[in-house]
This record gives C-alpha cells, structure tokens and sequence, in this order.
C-alpha cells in the first residue's frame, strides 16, 4: 500500500469514528432523561455518595452526564477537568470517598453501554463500531475525572498536613522580646523547613532578641536535620536574636558533634527551665525570689 492510500484510508477512518462518535452523542441527548434517571437510580442502589441526598445526587448527575456527553462531541476535556476540580472540592469536605467518584464514573459507562446494546442489538457490526469509538473516550473521561478528583485530595491532605505542623510548632511569646519554641516529635526535613521559617517570621514579628528552641520532646534527629537545627541558630543570628537550645538528649549531641558542630559555641542549657532563665538573663531580667513571711504578733 501507498503512502498516499495509506492516508487516505487513516482519513477514511478517523472520518468514520467522527460520525459514529456524532450518531452517540445524539442517541445520548435523546435519552438524556432516561439515563440520568437511571444512573442516578444505580448510583443509590450500589450505595454510593451515601453523604449526599438523592435530590443532590441527580443534580450532579445530571451536570456530570452533560459534561461527559461535550466531552464526547468535541473531545476536548478542559470544561470536564473544571467541573471535576469543582465537583471534588464540594464533595470531598462531605467525606466522600476516591473509590466512591471512580464508581459512579464506572457506572454511567455501564449504563451508556447497555443502552447502546439495547440500540443496536439486531445490528452487531454497528454494536462493535461504535463500542471501539466510544471506548477510548470513556476511558479517557474516567481517567480524567478520577485523577482530577484524587489531586484534589491531596491538595486538601497538603493543607491539613500544613496545618497540623503549624499547631505543632508553635511559636510563643512568653516576654517582651522573648519567644519558646517547644518542639515534640519526629522531625523530617520538610517539618524542619517550616519550623524555621515560622520561628524567622515570629522573631520579625515580635522583634525578639532572645529565643529557647526547646527540644526535649525529641528523641532524635538525622545529620540533615541537625545540619538544619545549626542553619536556624545563625539564621536567627542574623536577625539579631540569640538562640538558646534546651532539652539536647546525648544522641542529638552525637549527632551535632558528628556533624562537626563546635557545641562549646552552640548556646545550650539542660532543660526548658533553665533556657526561660538564661534568656531572662540576657534580656536583663532580674528573678527575685519571693520569701514567704510571715506575721508575728
């Protein structure tokens, strides 16, 4: 075969799947109401979207099937993607499940499929053409809302994760240009990260002169993340606050001392008490015990 016989035939083809790809999407606006009615009947009976109502279920059943059908006739996928992003973010506060989205996808292509074999049950080469033109775009639709559905929760992961962090490293003012930043738990490199910059930003803020980074809670830490505890006391340096480590276990010193930390030039006091009063100290706070007296008479 020719190259030019070979193109015309691809062209022949491609023309083929269009019409038949036109001939579908007219079947499905024709039925339009059936099939919504009983994609949103199997969606009930296979239990999904249990967190919403039947009456929320048709409504977005019927702007997804509306989308899925344009997504047919042009094969573009960008208004499908943007309803997905949409759609995933209202539903996925509700508890929605990932299993639970690809199943109602899943289940409109059933639906579309055996109404196509109702429609073309006498004519089984027909059945067969349009099944290889519709296949792939199904497949690609899927594909396409699932995914969209999945990065949104873990978008929404991201943000939960931020924010757990963020409530626990918190970053607190105890005195005028004092701050403590008591730290409980693993440490991992991206932890570390937004520790530093939540402590940068709150020395800023607070104009602090001193800081305790108070690591008692942590039982140990890797060389990167020490490396990254070393970063901190100068970057803290460099804004013109003192940083005072309290809480060093043995194995967080060995770990310094691997990395070739000088501790001798590292500020570091036994435990958090003795951190709050070293850095009273250097703010020139004077702590004057309170003598209990008492009256005679």
């Amino acid at each position: 075969m020719t190259a030019k016989n070979q193109s015309l035939l691809n062209d022949a083809l491609s023309e083929s799947i269009e019409t038949l790809l036109r001939e579908l999407v007219a079947h499905l606006r024709q039925h339009r109401t059936q099939l919504r009615q009983e994609w949103a009947r199997r969606i009930t009976e296979a239990r999904l979207l249990t967190a919403m109502t039947e009456e929320e279920i048709f409504a977005e059943a019927t702007s997804v099937y509306d989308n899925y059908v344009e997504a047919l006739e042009t094969g573009t996928f960008e208004a499908l993607q943007a309803y997905a992003r949409n759609l995933s973010e209202r539903i996925i506060p509700r508890g929605v499940e990932t299993h639970e989205v690809v199943g109602i996808v899943l289940l409109l292509r059933d639906v579309l499929a055996r109404s196509l074999f109702a429609k073309y049950q006498n004519d089984f080469t027909k059945l067969n053409r349009i099944l290889d033109a519709y296949e792939p775009a199904a497949n690609r639709i899927a594909n396409t809302v699932a995914v969209g559905f999945v990065q949104e929760r873990e978008r929404i992961i991201r943000q939960q994760q931020e924010a757990i962090r963020e409530l626990s490293t918190p970053v607190l003012q105890v005195r005028e240009r004092l701050l403590i930043l008591p730290i409980i738990g693993a440490i991992d490199p991206q932890r570390a990260r937004q520790l530093t910059e939540q402590l940068l930003r709150g020395i800023r803020t607070n104009r602090a002169k001193v800081v305790v980074i108070d690591i008692t809670g942590v039982a140990a830490m890797d060389s990167a993340v020490a490396n990254h505890l070393v970063q901190t006391v100068e970057a803290s340096r460099l804004l013109g606050a003192i940083v005072i480590v309290s809480g060093l276990s043995p194995e967080i010193a060995q770990t310094l001392v691997t990395i070739g930390v000088d501790l001798g030039k590292m500020n570091t006091v036994g435990d958090l008490q003795g951190g709050i009063e070293e850095a009273e100290r250097l703010l020139g706070y004077k702590v004057v015990p309170s003598v209990e007296t008492t009256a005679t008479t």
